[in-house]
C-alpha cells in the first residue's frame, strides 16, 4: 500500500479527454467528525477511511449541479441542471489516491437518477429539492421522493462570510478532493475530477434540520459541525474511472 497522497489545493493533473463536463454552484458544506471505525465497513472493499490528525469526517454537501455534459459536447440546460444534497465521506485506496465516497446523493431531476444508479451505480435518489437565496442567506430543501426512505429531508439556511485567503489544513482536506471511490460490479474504482482551485468562504450555519445522515446508514451528529464552508462554484471535468484500487478488506 502506498503513503496516502498528499492534500493539494490544486488538482494533481488535467484531464484532457473528460467522460463529463458540469458546473457545481453553490455549494454549502457542512462537516461532522467521526471515528474512522465507526464508518469503515461503509466503504468499498478496497478501500479505508482516510484521516486528518486521526479523525474522519462526514459531509453534507449542498449544492446546485449545472449544465451537464458528456464528454466535450455542450451541457444540458434542463436535465443537466437541477439541485443536489450529497453525504459523504472520505476514503483512501491502496495508490494512496484520496476521494470521497457517496452514501448518498439526492438529485432533483428523475433522468439524471437513474442514469446514475444503473450506469455508474452511483446512490442517486430523486427528491424534490430547492435552492433559494433571500438576502444574505442561501436556503437548501430536500424531501425524498423514490427509491427511498421516502420522506428523508433536510433543510439547510447558510449565511456566507468573507472569503478565505489561505484556508486551514482541514479545510483543504474537506474540499480539495480529486476524485471518488466507487464499487463498480464488486470491486472499486476511482473516478477522477479536475476543477480550479476552491474560492472557499466562512459560512454561519443558520438552520440544520435533516435526517439524511441517518438514512445514509451513519449516527446521527450529536455535536455541532467542525466546519462550515461556502463556495460560488467551480467548472468540473470527470475522468474515465481507474483500475481497481486494490486494499485487501475483510
Amino acid at each position: 500500500m502506498h503513503k496516502p497522497a498528499p492534500v493539494t489545493p490544486d488538482a494533481p493533473g488535467a484531464i484532457a479527454f473528460p467522460l463529463l463536463t458540469q458546473q457545481w454552484l453553490d455549494l454549502c458544506f457542512v462537516h461532522w467528525s467521526i471515528a474512522p471505525e465507526a464508518v469503515a465497513g461503509l466503504l468499498p472493499r478496497g478501500t479505508v477511511p482516510d484521516t486528518h490528525d486521526g479523525v474522519t469526517y462526514v459531509g453534507l454537501v449542498a449544492f446546485r449541479m449545472h449544465r451537464v455534459g458528456w464528454f466535450r459536447l455542450p451541457g444540458v440546460p434542463y436535465l443537466g441542471s437541477f439541485p443536489e444534497t450529497n453525504v459523504r465521506l472520505y476514503s483512501v485506496d491502496a495508490h494512496g489516491r484520496r476521494g470521497v465516497v457517496f452514501r448518498s446523493m439526492d438529485a432533483a431531476r428523475l433522468i439524471p437518477v437513474v442514469m446514475g444508479r444503473a450506469g455508474f451505480r452511483l446512490p442517486y435518489l430523486w427528491s424534490r429539492m430547492s435552492v433559494r437565496t433571500s438576502g444574505d442567506t442561501v436556503t437548501y430543501t430536500s424531501s425524498r421522493r423514490w427509491p427511498g426512505p421516502r420522506g428523508a429531508y433536510s433543510r439547510l439556511v447558510v449565511r456566507p462570510g468573507e472569503r478565505i485567503a489561505k484556508p486551514t489544513e482541514l479545510e483543504h482536506f474537506l474540499t480539495a478532493r480529486w476524485g471518488m471511490h466507487n464499487a463498480f460490479f464488486g470491486k472499486a474504482a476511482y473516478l477522477p475530477n479536475h476543477h480550479p482551485r476552491w474560492p472557499l468562504h466562512r459560512a454561519e450555519l443558520v438552520e440544520c434540520e435533516e435526517n439524511l445522515i441517518t438514512a445514509a446508514g451513519l449516527p446521527a451528529p450529536r455535536k455541532e459541525p467542525v466546519s462550515v464552508l461556502y463556495s460560488p462554484g467551480v467548472p468540473v471535468r470527470l475522468g474515465r474511472p481507474a483500475r481497481p484500487a486494490g486494499i485487501p478488506t475483510p
